[in-house]
């Protein structure tokens, strides 16, 4: 399979890659900083797959638009994007000491990115005969885990996973599987070094859904990185 992976560069995204090439596949993997990530995403192609690298920041929207037009003048499809490009910023922030100059800023990446990569990217999906479309998403985004905080985070975690609701339904009579997933809490430059969790199992799980090896129940608005639902 095709799979194009955002944030390619570092974290989940990386070990995404690694788990794409080690099974297989053609990975193309989106950087916003191509020259400082070749060097460690060149060092993966262990496996049998295909690395492309494209540069892709999923913040500019002509970035996104350049990003399609140099991978179609290589393939005429694709079968996966993993919207897995995110920032976490202002975290301790109250309401009232919020900067919404961070808050439109975590939107512009968390949620305006995957938006407009599906905008830009969803005819070569379309040519596929698996299309699949995963948000990484987070369970800060519940409705459950309104904890007060994180404000910039959550919300746009919320509103991306809103998304995904509103692309399953309208892309599932052409077929296409589309998944929010919470990640988990990992190990990853976002995560922080106390994180219980392990990125590369989360990439493995992620996968498993794309190769259709996890069983997703449909009604499910979100899953965890083993196929099951979160809460709402």
């Amino acid at each position: 399979m095709r799979i194009l992976i955002t944030g390619a560069g570092q974290g989940l995204g990386y070990a995404a890659v690694r788990e794409g090439l080690l099974r297989g596949h053609d990975v193309i993997a989106g950087s916003r900083n191509p020259e400082r990530d070749e060097e460690r995403l060149r060092e993966l192609h262990s496996g049998t797959g295909k690395l492309t690298i494209v540069p892709l920041d999923v913040t500019k929207e002509n970035s996104i638009f350049q990003a399609k037009e140099t991978i179609e003048s290589e393939m005429d499809y694709i079968d996966v994007i993993l919207n897995n490009a995110g920032i976490l910023i202002a975290r301790n922030e109250t309401i009232e000491s919020l900067d919404f100059g961070d808050m439109e800023q975590t939107m512009e990446t968390n949620v305006y990115g995957p938006m407009k990569m599906i905008k830009h990217f969803l005819p070569l999906l379309r040519r596929s005969e698996n299309a699949c479309i995963i948000n990484v998403s987070s369970e800060s985004g519940c409705f459950t885990s309104a904890y007060g905080g994180d404000y910039p985070y959550a919300i746009s975690k919320n509103a991306l996973t809103f998304f995904s609701a509103q692309l399953k339904n309208a892309l599932k009579p052409e077929g296409f599987s589309v998944i929010s997933i919470h990640p988990g809490w990992i190990r990853t430059p976002m995560g922080g070094d106390q994180a219980p969790g392990d990125p590369e199992d989360t990439a493995r799980g992620i996968l498993d859904m794309i190769e259709g090896k996890v069983k997703l129940p449909d009604d499910a608005w979100m899953v965890d990185h083993k196929g099951q639902p979160m809460p709402f």
